[in-house]
């Protein structure tokens, strides 16, 4: 069997918000995936604090658990030791078409196209699509940061890439409609879902050229709205409640990110056609964050100039920024000596007795940083760094806007298998989060590797597999 698999991975869809949403008749599309799937729920089956995407993903590509495969940062997947799913399939000949997934590492001179996450620092295969990448890259990274204005050369040349490559009038509309919108109202927040649509786009455009026999398509817009936005959708769950602008603003937009992604899975279920799988697997899911509501809930704080930020604090050494999600960011030093002295001189950055960055991790010549207050403080608010600086905190930092946490990581997640016959099933059990790659590799026909240890879930009509010795 050489079943062709799309694979859908749209970050920490919630189990219990899709069949909320489904029932309310907000999304017939999901709805129609849902009926014609072997429907499972998996369990990522990690400690809390190793509930990150980051680490999942990595376990989807690669059937290994976070202990197994290593991976515990985001940008870290080019330190993977292990084949992923695309490496397999390229290697056994098929032709492989890699849209967005987390934390991606590929083999040179894979069989397709490999498009990373906009974190990931190896770019894109082939070259051309680094201009979609770089761009990409350079606004998500910067996405909450206000301060940093758009390039009108870049966003040009960008925009010029996607005219020759699958950008929709329909897209071009809702680009328009964006504008005028965020000029009559507080709607900034919805731009996520624009890259969603440009990058749908790119995929669909380079699918029906490729045909690839295995493929991936990754968004993330909708686990954002639900980690700072729960509370504004669903206040009775919170201690701290939101205001009715708040309210107002962005009350709805959890489901708006479930609709937006329901266009997509309709699109997709026809571009598959009647010859390839469709799965949807979202990884992980999300509940409500209520850990700190006693204390004020939890708010980010990040530095106004991050690539500049080594410099301003002082530290030695030529090195290079490379920013992650939220207040987090990577500083890598040309020498380990110079990460060592970075890595001791920030864990005395201080606001009176409360160290502004805890401790933050190194490994090798790496240092690994965020500002550990998460509260908003006085504007009058100083903080002093071992050389005897002393700077007013929000001269250096910014307030991350809607940044109160409202969403944390749940260990279940979605895992949809839409086979050729359109059979509906739901399994009984949870399936490991390990089983997702055995169980594509099984379903193109393709040999499960020994170092897969967990079983294939069972899909009605698909042999169970042996593992490869």
């Amino acid at each position: 069997m050489r079943d062709k698999v799309l694979l859908l991975e749209f970050n920490e869809l919630t189990p219990r918000l899709m069949e909320q949403f489904i029932d309310r008749g907000l999304l017939p599309n999901f709805r129609r995936l849902r009926d014609e799937s072997h429907v499972f729920i998996t369990d990522a089956n990690e400690k809390q604090e190793h509930l990150e995407p980051w680490i999942q993903w990595v376990t989807v590509h690669t059937g290994l658990s976070f202990a197994e495969h290593g991976v515990y940062l985001l940008n870290e997947g080019q330190k993977l030791q292990y084949p992923s799913l695309w490496d397999l399939a390229s290697r056994a000949g098929r032709s492989v078409w890699v849209c967005g997934s987390m934390n991606a590492k590929y083999d040179d001179g894979i069989n397709g196209w490999v498009l990373p996450d906009p974190w990931t620092e190896s770019g894109a295969y082939p070259e051309e699509l680094n201009r979609f990448y770089n761009f990409v890259r350079s606004q998500v990274q910067e996405h909450s940061n206000e301060h940093k204005g758009l390039s009108a050369s870049a966003a040009a040349d960008f925009l010029t890439f996607l005219a020759t490559h699958g950008l929709s009038t329909s897209t071009i509309a809702a680009i328009a409609a964006q504008l005028v919108n965020e000029r009559l109202s507080d709607s900034r927040w919805k731009r996520a879902v624009l890259l969603d649509r440009m990058q749908w786009d790119l995929f669909k455009w380079r699918f029906r050229r490729a045909k690839p026999d295995f493929s991936t398509f990754f968004l993330n817009s909708t686990a954002h709205f639900q980690h700072v936005y729960w509370r504004n959708f669903e206040p009775e769950q919170f201690e701290l409640k939101p205001s009715e602008q708040d309210r107002k603003r962005t009350g709805d937009s959890i489901p708006f990110g479930y609709q937006q992604m329901d266009r997509i899975v309709g699109e997709a279920l026809d571009l598959a056609g009647d010859d390839t799988i469709v799965i949807l697997a979202t990884a992980l899911s999300q509940q409500p964050y209520l850990r700190m509501e006693s204390a004020g809930g939890k708010i980010l704080n990040r530095p106004i100039d991050v690539h500049g930020f080594p410099k301003l604090m002082g530290l030695k050494g030529n090195h290079r920024v490379v920013p992650v999600m939220a207040e987090q960011f990577h500083i890598y030093f040309d020498q380990e000596e110079d990460a060592i002295a970075a890595q001791a001189f920030l864990r005395e950055v201080k606001v009176g007795d409360r160290k502004v960055f805890g401790n933050p991790e190194r490994h090798g010549n790496e240092v690994f940083v965020g500002c550990m207050l998460f509260e908003e403080l006085p504007p009058e608010t100083r903080f002093t760094t071992p050389s005897g600086a002393d700077m007013r905190f929000y001269d250096v930092f910014y307030v991350v806007k809607d940044s109160l946490k409202s969403g944390m990581h749940h260990p279940d997640g979605l895992l949809w298998i839409r086979g050729l016959d359109r059979a509906h099933t739901r399994g009984g059990q949870k399936v490991p989060l390990t089983a997702v790659a055995p169980t594509v590799l099984r379903l193109m026909g393709l040999d499960v590797p020994a170092f897969m240890k967990t079983a294939p879930a069972q899909v009605p009509g698909v042999q169970h597999p042996v593992a490869a010795q």
